[in-house]
C-alpha cells in the first residue's frame, strides 16, 4: 500500500507497508505458541516474587498493626486504671458512710454518756463507783479487743455425781491423820540457854 497524500516535489512516496512476517513451514504451526509460553515462563522466573507494590503494602500493614497494638495496650491500661479508681471510690464512699454513722451516734446523749463512763470512768453525783482489781492490786481494765476463741483454755467442771461419789468414797476410807505440828520452841544456838 502506498500513501496517496500529495508529496512535495522530489520526495519519494512513503510506504506504509507492514513488515513481512516470517514464513512458517507447514509443520511449524504450533511452534509460535510454545515459544511464547517459554518466554513468559522465563520472564516469570526472572521476575522477583516480592514486587515494589507488595513491599509497600506489607510495610503499611506492619505500621498499622504496630500503631493499633500500641493504642490497644494504652486502652487496656486505661481500663484497668479506671477499674482501680472505681474500687477506690467505692471504698471511700463506704468509709464516708461509716464516719457519718459514727457522727450521728456521737450526737446521741445516751451514747455520749456511755462513752464517758467507759473511757473516763465518769459517774453522776450520788452514784457509787467500783473499781475491780486483780490479785496484784492493779485495776482491771475492760478488754477493748476480743480474744481469739481458739486460744481460750476450756476447763470442763466435773459432773455433780462425781463429787457425790467422791464424798461417799472418802467417808468409807478416811485419810490417815497428819502428824501434828511441833509445838516446842527451839532455841537458836548461841543464846546461852540450855
Amino acid at each position: 500500500m502506498t500513501d496517496r497524500r500529495p508529496t512535495s516535489k522530489g520526495a519519494a512516496p512513503r510506504s506504509t507497508a507492514r513488515p513481512a512476517r516470517p514464513a512458517t513451514r507447514p509443520g511449524q504451526r504450533g511452534a509460535r505458541p510454545r515459544q511464547a509460553a517459554a518466554a513468559a515462563a522465563a520472564a516469570a522466573a526472572q521476575r522477583p516474587r516480592l514486587t515494589g507494590r507488595a513491599a509497600i503494602l506489607i510495610l503499611v500493614l506492619a505500621v498499622l498493626t504496630i500503631s493499633y497494638a500500641s493504642s490497644m495496650r494504652a486502652y487496656l491500661q486505661q481500663r484497668a486504671q479506671i477499674e482501680d479508681l472505681k474500687g477506690q471510690i467505692a471504698t471511700t464512699s463506704a468509709s464516708i458512710a461509716d464516719l457519718e454513722k459514727e457522727k450521728r451516734r456521737w450526737q446521741d446523749p445516751a451514747y455520749l454518756e456511755q462513752q464517758a463512763r467507759l473511757r473516763f470512768n465518769f459517774v453522776f453525783p450520788g452514784e457509787t463507783p467500783y473499781q475491780v482489781i486483780d490479785e496484784d492490786g492493779r485495776p482491771l481494765d475492760s478488754q477493748e479487743t476480743l480474744s481469739d476463741p481458739s486460744t481460750i483454755v476450756k476447763t470442763v467442771p466435773p459432773a455433780w455425781w462425781d463429787d457425790v461419789w467422791g464424798s461417799v468414797e472418802l467417808a468409807g476410807n478416811p485419810p490417815a491423820p497428819k502428824a501434828p505440828p511441833a509445838t516446842s520452841l527451839t532455841v537458836p544456838p548461841g543464846t546461852g540457854q540450855r
